[in-house]
């Protein structure tokens, strides 16, 4: 019998062709070598496999279980985004120790419900409120006001560590005493007034204010800040 294409067409008819499907081993003609033993992967047992297969991992019965397939590792140091676990890190209010995965830690850390109210009401009153509009002498008394827009001139309306402008907050920076009031207060050699020295007040939008009121930015930091400006 003679074919076309000789790599497509072996057998003559269907017949043929059926009758060497049902053959085996070295009866078929597309026999290319014997079978091969190996070892389960999953359950140790030995299996039979033909060498133009894929390489013998699984027997049939785990194949047909499905129990050849595992779980992912996705924990610990497996997990392809492990970075190092749960830190170990302060509460900004009462300092108490907590545990945090690091995608939890950002600027402010608190460890409970109670903690955050505190955080919350210290940070947003006064100039630190997102609706405060700079007040008046009440608070601060004598001297305040003009400090406050002597420093805003100094500092050109914009925060002194991100660079926020008064067009891009929509009002003028807050003006944040460095060392708090309340220190000048509780000082016997000190007036509240002398809190209200131009070295010692810097123009920061509402953000930085609330990082600089919880010491996540530092005095010698901000008071660099002034310092570069050649005019504190």
């Amino acid at each position: 019998m003679e074919f076309h294409s000789e790599h497509e067409k072996v057998y003559c008819s269907p017949e043929c062709r059926d009758a060497a499907v049902s053959f085996a081993g070295a009866d078929n003609p597309n026999y290319e070598g014997k079978l091969e033993t190996a070892t389960c992967r999953r359950c140790s047992t030995e299996f039979e496999y033909y060498p133009s297969e894929k390489e013998g991992k699984y027997c049939s019965e785990c194949v047909e279980s499905g129990q050849w397939q595992s779980a992912p590792e996705v924990t610990a140091e497996a997990n392809g985004q492990w970075n190092g676990g749960k830190e170990r890190v302060p509460c900004a209010v009462c300092e108490t120790t907590v545990e945090r995965w690091p995608s939890e830690i950002s600027d402010t850390v608190l460890c409970s419900e109670a903690c955050r109210s505190e955080w919350l009401s210290e940070a947003f009153r006064g100039s630190g409120h997102p609706n405060w509009k700079g007040g008046g002498n009440v608070e601060y008394g004598p001297g305040w006001h003009s400090v406050r827009e002597a420093a805003l001139e100094r500092d050109e309306y914009s925060c002194q560590v991100c660079g926020a402008t008064h067009d891009e907050l929509g009002r003028n920076p807050d003006v944040h005493h460095i060392t708090p009031v309340r220190w000048f207060v509780t000082s016997n050699d000190h007036e509240l007034t002398d809190a209200h020295q131009l070295s010692n007040v810097i123009a920061l939008c509402n953000s930085c204010h609330r990082k600089a009121e919880f010491d996540t930015i530092e005095e010698d930091v901000l008071r660099s800040k002034i310092a570069n400006s050649g005019t504190a």
